[in-house]
């Protein structure tokens, strides 16, 4: 069940059900095998990175693929997506090769940002998708920007802005809210809200426990969703982008989830109890999805370990491709770096 605030004059609150199969077989196939692509992709990562493969930070998104799922099925071509560190889920969600981002983990030049990213920088535009951004809540002002070129192109596209609940926490948020009401800026602002930022629960941090009302100050539409579940997160995609289709702006969505795992891999996760994770757990959005497609015969149990079996090959060979590509060669230092020619006070561009 979603709970959500509308705003017009005034705020109030109402909820809505979920049509749990409303959607159809083709949707939750989808769903189930997107799901336990990243799912299964993340967990061989976290092996590897362990086994110190690879180096930099890992932040996996385990327990939060309904929310990159939902939303993938509700956008359409040309949307544009944008989130924070934990990003391997979403370019998965919108078609990526998994071989290009296994590679960009390695920091091979196949990687989909030449290997120059890492974990934390994937990149995929040909998918609308636009990072993968280290900065804590610097992806919020840009969400609005790439929302802004749409309204000013004359598109029907929106843009999907993620962050956590931690990055909610940014002044930057404050002053991109109250713009993007302003300009009625076609943006869907998505907190993926798993409780814990890196570490503190919201109820430690704020008075304001219900992150939906942070969008009540500038009247800005503004939900609360179930983000164990796909079919939520979708519904209140579609209904918010639906709006700002319209052109009546942007939408604040608080979803609540769960990582399973700790902020990143380093995190001893001190701060909550095990029971708590299980608890959490046992709403698995994938364990739910492949529940639905059974209750439903919408596959056989062959049909489900083909797919079974063809996301351990497509994470295999993910791994194979990664290992195999080249690292760049020294000359790429120099390439994609943004270059002022005429900037002053440069000894070499005064001569």
């Amino acid at each position: 069940m979603a709970s959500k605030t509308a705003t017009t004059k005034k705020a109030t609150k109402s909820t809505r059900k979920t049509a749990g199969t409303k959607f159809s077989k083709e949707t939750y196939v989808k769903w189930y095998k997107d799901m336990l692509l990243i799912r299964k992709f993340e967990e061989k990562i976290s092996q590897l990175y362990i086994q110190q493969k690879f180096g930099g930070f890992l932040h996996v998104y385990i327990g939060q693929e309904a929310i990159a799922v939902g939303t993938a099925s509700a956008a359409i071509e040309g949307d544009k997506h944008i989130t924070a560190y934990r990003d391997h889920g979403h370019p998965m969600a919108l078609g990526t090769d998994p071989r290009v981002l296994a590679a960009e983990l390695y920091g091979k030049i196949t990687g989909c940002s030449k290997g120059k990213g890492g974990s934390m920088h994937f990149f995929d535009t040909e998918k609308g998708f636009y990072g993968g951004h280290g900065i804590v809540g610097a992806q919020i002002p840009m969400g609005a920007g790439l929302a802004f070129a749409e309204k000013y192109k004359g598109t029907n596209n929106v843009a999907f802005c993620s962050f956590g609940d931690g990055a909610a926490r940014q002044g930057a948020l404050h002053e991109t809210f109250n713009m993007a009401m302003t300009w009625k800026l076609p943006c869907i602002f998505i907190i993926e809200n798993n409780n814990y930022a890196m570490g503190t629960s919201v109820e430690r941090t704020t008075n304001v426990t219900d992150m939906s009302k942070m969008g009540l100050s500038y009247e800005m539409p503004s939900f609360v969703v179930d983000g164990m579940r796909p079919e939520s997160v979708h519904e209140a995609i579609e209904e918010a982008a639906a709006r700002a289709r319209r052109g009546d702006g942007p939408t604040l969505l608080d979803i609540r989830t769960y990582r399973y795992k700790g902020h990143s891999m380093s995190d001893p996760q001190k701060y909550r109890t095990k029971d708590e994770v299980a608890e959490w757990q046992a709403k698995d959005p994938i364990e739910h999805v492949l529940g639905v497609i059974k209750k439903n015969k919408f596959l056989t149990a062959k049909q489900i370990t083909e797919i079974q079996n063809w996301v351990k090959n497509e994470v295999a060979e993910s791994i194979k491709f990664a290992e195999d590509s080249p690292l760049p060669e020294p000359e790429e230092l120099y390439k994609d770096v943004y270059e002022q020619a005429d900037y002053p006070y440069i000894k070499e561009y005064l001569a």
